[in-house]
């Protein structure tokens, strides 16, 4: 049922304008979803610094993180109700319907984020059937870390304490590195 997107050539600097459009969007066809399936929602966007949301290298993390996505639900035994790709300029997104406890659909996603190298690119945001978002916040965990010191992340990139050059080589790293189970 997961299918990987193609590799792309296309390298476009996305504004912030177009980014916001972009993330309302994402909500309407959200919302759309949990009208229509009434079933716990996945929405999966990669998260991935700099202007150019959509390359090579980003669809390789959205790849890894659709494959991710479909052994913890095979695993679990989750009914998948509906699923589909949106391969966007301003990232690719997927949004999975499955019929499961939204509750234990973040905790396995989270574990999943947290057992790849590249996990913390990966941004499995989880709905219930009501539209109410659960947050890594709810379950204790300590805040994400910083891809290229370790610190807390949000204070890394609001200090701007790295290059955009040294997180994409960090990042390169990571997406190259197999995953432990």
């Amino acid at each position: 049922m997961f299918y990987p997107l193609p590799d792309t050539q296309e390298q476009l600097e996305i504004s912030l304008p177009d980014l916001l459009a972009s993330r309302d969007a994402r909500q309407a066809r959200q919302q759309e979803w949990i009208g229509l399936h009434q079933v716990t929602l996945i929405s999966f966007t990669v998260v991935f610094p700099g202007p150019v949301k959509d390359n090579h290298l980003v669809r390789q993390i959205f790849n890894q993180g659709l494959n991710a996505l479909k052994q913890v639900a095979s695993c679990r035994q989750w009914v998948l109700l509906s699923q589909q790709s949106f391969p966007l300029v301003t990232g690719p997104e997927c949004l999975v319907a499955v019929n499961a406890d939204a509750l234990d659909v973040k905790k396995a996603l989270i574990d999943a984020e947290e057992l790849s190298p590249i996990g913390r690119l990966w941004d499995f945001d989880v709905f219930d059937y009501q539209g109410k978002l659960y947050s890594r916040s709810q379950f204790d965990l300590p805040t994400r870390r910083c891809l290229v010191c370790d610190k807390e992340a949000k204070v890394c990139a609001r200090l701007r304490s790295h290059s955009l050059d040294q997180i994409l080589c960090r990042i390169e790293e990571l997406a190259y590195v197999p995953a432990t189970n």
